[in-house]
């Protein structure tokens, strides 16, 4: 079984109707579509409408189209692995909400945490579990309702984030041409009181007092997360391609998370790759956290060609950050 490689055999997208532009932000908070598109490269953004509707709503119809596209029957699916930090509840982990929801009932699943990078890591979790032979179908999702937890008063992180999702079913493969190869992850717990939550986990739980104190939204100081963003995408970008002696030629696509096109385009530079070989489509959501690079992989699906080399690479608070390379196999 040592011989197996995890695959992506599909890739879906979902993103909610309701498009949130830089001209309605205008109406609700001191700033412009100037200063956003010039700062952060979006003009627009997804958000999820609707009384009682979480992450899990976007997840189920990422997986409905996955399912759908492969062909895949739902019982034969017996891993799911959903990345988010906006589950639907504390517990049960909204990775199993999702797969009943779709008819995923022979799998087990669980929910992975690691803010912007969750997809990153679950995806290699996921080819780990595949290649020791145990589990034959995994569905890895990214999926985030950030407006559930963004303040929408604060014109530093409300003009960023938007919600969607994406899903991708992981196959195991033989064949030397395609698959996951490598990876390395990062993690430093200093950076946790640049990019954080503040209540609502057990160290201080939900109360009056902290809800009036509107502690329970994503807080940032963005120049340090700049700073270690470019520095540590960039790092593990050089050593996943120096591990594997690649060089930019033979890369087709680098896949970095969509945090803030400043981000994207100095790690860009400092990668020494093109602008041309770089997804990009914050323009169109924003950042969707966990659902950013399934996003981008959906978006530049018919863009991709089987045997293509593509490096992955997220970075997000905690910090956590990472780069994974993989042939495409689809």
């Amino acid at each position: 079984m040592s011989g197996l490689r995890a695959a992506i055999t599909g890739v879906q997208g979902y993103v909610p109707d309701y498009v949130l532009t830089n001209a309605e932000l205008e109406t609700i908070v001191d700033t412009n579509d100037e200063w956003i598109t010039s700062r952060t490269g979006i003009k627009e953004r997804r958000i999820l409408k609707g009384d009682n509707v979480g992450t899990s709503a976007m997840g189920i119809e990422a997986v409905k189209g996955l399912l759908e596209k492969t062909g895949t029957d739902p019982l034969d699916i017996d891993l799911v692995i959903c990345a988010t930090v906006t589950g639907d509840f504390i517990f049960p982990d909204t990775a199993n909400v999702i797969s009943h929801a779709t008819g995923m009932d022979n799998a087990f699943g669980f929910d992975l945490n690691a803010a912007c990078s969750g997809f990153l890591y679950a995806l290699s979790v996921g080819a780990k579990m595949l290649e020791g032979g145990k589990h034959k179908k995994v569905v890895v999702i990214g999926a985030d309702k950030m407006s559930s937890i963004v303040d929408y008063t604060d014109r530093t992180t409300c003009v960023i984030f938007g919600d969607g999702a994406g899903a991708v079913l992981l196959e195991p493969t033989e064949d030397p041409g395609v698959g996951i190869i490598d990876y390395i992850h990062r993690s430093n717990g200093a950076g946790a009181e640049y990019l954080y939550l503040t209540a609502g986990g057990s160290r201080k739980p939900a109360t009056v007092d902290t809800v009036m104190a509107r502690e329970h939204f994503v807080t940032q100081n963005g120049r340090p997360v700049f700073k270690a963003a470019v520095s540590g995408m960039s790092d593990v970008v050089k050593k996943i391609m120096a591990a594997n002696e690649l060089e930019t030629d033979d890369i087709r696509w680098l896949v970095p998370h969509q945090a803030n096109r400043r981000i994207i385009e100095t790690v860009s530079r400092m990668a020494d790759f093109p602008m041309e070989k770089v997804m990009v489509n914050i323009h169109k959501y924003g950042n969707t956290t966990a659902g950013t690079l399934p996003l981008c992989l959906w978006d530049y699906e018919d863009q991709l060609e089987k045997g293509d080399n593509v490096i992955l690479t997220a970075f997000g608070g905690g910090f956590t950050w990472g780069a994974l390379y993989l042939k495409w196999a689809i």
